[in-house]
């Protein structure tokens, strides 16, 4: 499974094709699904531009994004940089008014237990993000069902990203959830052909790399589409 990652914490003037508007968020989800991603994942921004979890946030880019393409899943991201207290990222999922397909929630964050378990309350599918091995055991001693993991190399230095996202792998139980790995930044196609090879989901877009393969400028998230699929990502 190829998804699209289109805008993270990226700034517009990081790259002029950075979605922030459920609109632009809609459009771009659009593209992407037409070059080749079965689900896409958003960082929803308030109307100054700053991600948020905020339920009439959510509900807008969600709710744009499956008006313009329905049937694609939509995720978003809980980070603990969006709103630092837990509470408040529990009491905002449970505020919720339209609910995404599916939410990642860093296993390494404090409260990632509580947060996990609001988005399965809501019937919202819980992505396990790990970054260490440490998160591994973390969220080892989750009750909350997790539909996906997360193996998110966030090294820049691709020999060190891949010797990470290695002890992370080795590290996850035989015969869980399914493994999504990706790399951001140098890293980000090396990861991503590591997925590939190992057969395991990925993602790709403006959040983790503005640069082509051969190290071009990439006009957008599509084109990057493109560039992950003629690598053999699906």
């Amino acid at each position: 499974m190829l998804k699209g990652c289109l805008n993270g914490g990226r700034r517009r003037d990081e790259h002029a094709a950075v979605p922030v508007t459920p609109a632009e968020l809609a459009a771009d989800a659009v593209r992407c699904a037409g070059s080749g991603v079965a689900a896409v994942h958003v960082h929803p921004r308030d109307a100054a531009g700053v991600e948020s979890l905020a339920p009439a946030v959510i509900a807008a880019a969600v709710t744009a994004i499956r008006a313009a393409r329905p049937g694609l899943p939509v995720g978003v991201s809980t980070g603990a940089w969006i709103a630092p207290d837990p509470a408040a990222r529990v009491a905002a999922v449970r505020a919720w008014t339209v609910l995404p397909d599916f939410a990642s929630v860093n296993a390494h964050e404090p409260g990632a237990t509580a947060v996990a378990a609001a988005l399965h309350e809501r019937g919202v599918m819980v992505e396990a993000g790990l970054w260490t091995v440490a998160a591994v055991d973390a969220w080892r001693r989750w009750s909350v069902p997790t539909g996906r993991v997360l193996v998110e190399c966030l090294a820049e230095e691709p020999d060190a990203a891949l010797t990470v996202a290695a002890a992370i792998l080795a590290a996850l139980p035989a015969g869980g959830p399914p493994v999504l790995l990706h790399g951001e930044g140098p890293a980000t196609w090396p990861v991503l052909a590591e997925a590939v090879r190992r057969g395991l989901d990925t993602r790709i877009g403006l959040e983790d790399t503005l640069v082509l393969p051969d190290g071009r400028p990439a006009p957008d998230n599509a084109v990057l589409v493109a560039a992950a699929r003629s690598l053999g990502a699906r």
